[in-house]
C-alpha cells in the first residue's frame, strides 16, 4: 500500500485514520471497527463492503 494514498485515505462512515493490514490485504479503522477490502491494489471503500472486525482482532 502506497504511503501517499494511506494519508489521503479516511474512513468513510466516520473519517477517521485507516490503518493497513498487510495480512488480511485490508485497510482497518479502530474507531468504527471495521476493514475495507483492497481488491486488484484498489481500496473499496464503501461502507457496504466493509466487514465488521471482531473483538479478538488487533488493528
Amino acid at each position: 500500500m502506497d504511503k501517499t494514498l494511506l494519508d489521503i485515505l479516511a474512513c468513510p462512515n466516520c473519517k477517521g485514520s485507516l490503518i493497513y493490514r498487510k495480512s488480511d490485504n485490508e485497510l482497518a479503522c479502530n474507531t468504527c471497527r471495521v476493514a475495507y477490502p483492497i481488491r486488484d491494489d484498489i481500496p473499496v471503500m464503501l461502507i457496504d463492503e466493509a466487514r465488521a472486525l471482531t473483538d479478538g482482532e488487533t488493528i
